[in-house]
């Protein structure tokens, strides 16, 4: 006796993956999705082989790439997946989505849906009619994740070229191969094999936050050679402005990309004191790569002279710049008050 049907929702958001080539050559947005269809043999056939239905949404009334992806639109993604797992009683989740965000958007969801069916996102580096689109492979990989009873209570995965990654750990690390999406500490969790989805480990459990909104304004900037105070000054004077006008602070927090394991230049030590003062959050991220920022370097701006001399100063553990920025403006959403930020981080 063959099992039930597997059901599972499948959020359209746009991207490369519901893209073909235009008239002019270049790759754009269609009206309607080349995956949203399931009539073609080929895909009636994989979901007739893997015993799945799909129940399929546009989620934002049309696609969009995914470099114009807000923190709302993810708040908004978050809201619908919420209310399709209990409406539904669906088993899993697929969502497609661009490359440019997607790891973003994965760890955003990580932070914020609180449930532990499986969760999978993914898209393409290839247009759908381009030669060796990628598209069509990667759904299915998708959704053979979202139905694995293995893949339950690991959050939010990310599933790319035949690998499953961690939202936390993984990254885009080229601008157009198709194993575009990396690891670089850990290594993927898992694959779809011949044989079906093999998980490599287990996950940690993870903190799920749950928010009303996305509202907080937190700023990413990154350490170079040679810089120096511009930003902090235009910063500075803005926040004065915005205070003699009785207007809400001009960040709510800020993230900052050092250098290795979490240096800068002395001259920028006053412009970060400041902003303590202001009780302006403040996360220190590496710009590499790999590894994490840590209190090793003791001189003018290293490190541990930096985490010595402002009391209130996050060390991002492990995370990366752009997602200590979507971690920070989470927490900042009534999760926890300054004070607590560093409580909670970990």
């Amino acid at each position: 006796m063959q099992n039930a049907k597997k059901k599972i929702a499948v959020f359209f958001t746009g991207g490369t993956i519901s893209m073909k080539k235009s008239q002019s050559g270049g790759v754009d947005l269609q009206a309607s999705n080349p995956l949203a269809s399931s009539t073609e043999k080929s895909m009636d056939d994989f979901l007739k082989a893997n015993n799945v239905e799909l129940i399929q949404e546009l989620v934002f009334g049309e696609p969009i790439p995914s470099s114009q992806m807000t923190e709302q639109l993810m708040f908004t993604l978050r809201r619908a997946i919420l209310e399709k797992v209990h409406s539904e009683k669906v088993d899993g989740v697929v969502i497609t989505h661009g490359t440019d965000t997607l790891e973003e958007t994965a760890f955003f969801l990580d932070l914020t849906v609180d449930h532990s069916i499986p969760i999978a996102i993914t898209g393409a580096m290839r247009s759908s009619d381009a030669l060796g689109a990628d598209g069509v492979y990667n759904y299915q990989c998708a959704i053979k994740t979202a139905i694995c009873d293995e893949a339950k209570g690991m959050g939010t995965l990310l599933v790319f070229n035949g690998e499953i990654h961690a939202a936390g750990d993984v990254t885009k690390t080229h601008a157009t191969d198709l194993a575009t999406f990396k690891s670089p500490d850990f290594g993927a969790i898992g694959a779809i094999t011949e044989k079906g989805v093999v998980f490599r480990r287990k996950l940690n459990p993870r903190k799920v936050f749950n928010i009303q909104g996305m509202g907080k304004k937190v700023i990413l900037i990154k350490a170079f050679a040679g810089i120096d105070t511009t930003f902090f000054d235009a910063l500075e004077a803005l926040e004065e402005k915005q205070a003699g006008e009785n207007k809400p602070p001009a960040i709510d927090g800020l993230v900052i990309e050092a250098f290795g394991a979490g240096n800068l230049p002395a001259k920028l030590v006053g412009c970060l004191k400041k902003l303590e003062e202001r009780k302006i959050p403040m996360v220190l991220a590496t710009r590499c790569l790999s590894g994490s920022v840590q209190e090793v370097y003791d001189y003018a701006g290293g490190g541990k002279s930096l985490k010595r001399e402002l009391k209130s100063l996050i060390f991002s553990n492990g995370l990366s710049g752009v997602k200590s920025r979507l971690k920070l403006a989470v927490l900042l959403e009534g999760v926890a008050s300054p004070e607590e930020l560093e409580g909670v981080w970990v």
